[in-house]
């Protein structure tokens, strides 16, 4: 019982640091960016380099909480397989992986300048044979302007399998 009450005073210590940190600003708003990411996995496999576009709208809630919508385009391009297996060879060249996101979004402002967050939903598969799947995306972001965030992200769709995507991203808040 002791390190029940003692655990939750330490978690009310924390969480009236942050809010007394956290300056109150409306953050409700546009945002637009690019990101540059590595497929990893079972995506490193039979791609090789993903580029994309976010768009959302966040409303601030609180002096610590944003929601919203997101969505983008997400496009992985293909690359050149060669599969052996013992005196059999196999080669064949992988097209494109795109996907649009529809997504909630939340982020957590401990301060005004750090962020953390994430988006989840359905990726719609928009390449031929591209089923799409659930989407998720946690996120660590920080402003390095007023009106401008760098953030790193983990991408995973999932249906039947997994594709994943480690990125870097800019964001722009309008």
């Amino acid at each position: 019982m002791k390190k029940k009450t003692f655990f939750l005073a330490i978690i009310a210590m924390v969480a009236f640091s942050f809010s007394s940190m956290a300056q109150h600003v409306d953050r409700t708003s546009f945002k637009a960016g690019v990101f540059a990411g590595l497929p990893v996995g079972d995506a490193a496999d039979f791609s090789s380099f993903s580029l994309g576009i976010d768009l959302g709208y966040h409303w601030s809630v609180s002096e610590m909480v944003d929601v919203g919508i997101a969505s983008g385009f997400l496009n992985s391009f293909g690359s050149d397989v060669e599969f052996t297996d013992g005196p059999i060879t196999v080669s064949g060249n992988f097209g494109d992986i795109q996907f649009v996101p529809v997504a909630a979004a939340f982020r957590l402002y401990p301060n005004y300048n750090f962020k953390l967050g994430g988006d989840i939903g359905y990726a719609v598969g928009i390449n031929e044979g591209n089923e799409g799947g659930f989407y998720v995306r946690p996120m660590i972001g920080y402003n390095i302007t007023g009106n401008t965030e760098l953030n790193v992200s983990y991408i995973n769709v999932s249906n039947n399998g997994s594709f994943s995507v480690v990125a870097l991203g800019l964001l722009f808040l309008f």
